[in-house]
């Protein structure tokens, strides 16, 4: 039928786009010819999801697979549920949508309950790894944190103490400075008045020597 042809065609081109690595144009050029994304085929969804998820771009596919598994009409396909399944594994489990994930599985009435404890364990087990590592990266995260607050303590020690010994430093130089003989900063300030005098021409032609 022209229905199967339409779609063949489409699988063609996606896995041909795939090849280029023009995996962007991928959806919009499906959606081109389906125009909604209830309208997709179970085998064009299918091989989007794949796509996307071997990518790492699942949430591309977040409102198109929802959309698709939600309309009424395509839940009578056979394929429904490894559809189901594979927008489980592939794109909300990955993007950490648990809620959204029980929601759907709840609302299906197509599946079996022996599936719908198996999907809804699947959930359960990914959940607990998703808050394990979770808590992995938070305890690196203050790890780090940590680290760097020791090397800007022990930064600003050091800063304190070298501004202490220059405060030091100074203070000693100016009681020094003030330690001078009065005779001697009178004739070293006559000197550098001299030498002002001799270097600036503006002054020799004012107050000739």
């Amino acid at each position: 039928s022209s229905a199967e042809v339409k779609c063949s065609l489409c699988v063609v081109g996606i896995q041909a786009l795939a090849e280029m690595n023009r995996w962007r144009e991928v959806l919009p050029w499906v959606l081109q010819y389906y125009h909604v994304p209830e309208h997709l085929p179970p085998k064009v969804l299918e091989l989007c999801i794949l796509l996307y998820s071997k990518v790492r771009e699942p949430q591309v596919m977040l409102e198109v697979g929802s959309s698709w598994l939600r309309d009424k009409t395509n839940k009578s396909f056979p394929e429904y549920g490894s559809l189901l399944e594979l927008y489980l594994l592939h794109v909300l489990l990955p993007l950490g949508r648990f809620e959204e994930a029980e929601e759907l599985v709840h609302g299906c009435d197509v599946i079996d309950s022996k599936q719908q404890l198996a999907f809804l364990g699947t959930i359960c087990e990914s959940r607990c790894q998703w808050t394990k590592q979770e808590e992995m990266h938070s305890a690196a995260e203050e790890q780090k944190d940590a680290a760097t607050e020791t090397v800007l303590g022990a930064l600003s020690q050091k800063l304190l103490t070298m501004l202490t010994l220059l405060r030091r430093a100074l203070r000693s130089m100016s009681s020094h400075f003030y330690l001078l003989p009065y005779k001697k900063m009178l004739l070293a300030t006559f000197l550098l008045y001299l030498v002002v005098v001799r270097l600036d021409p503006g002054t020799v032609l004012r107050f000739p020597i």
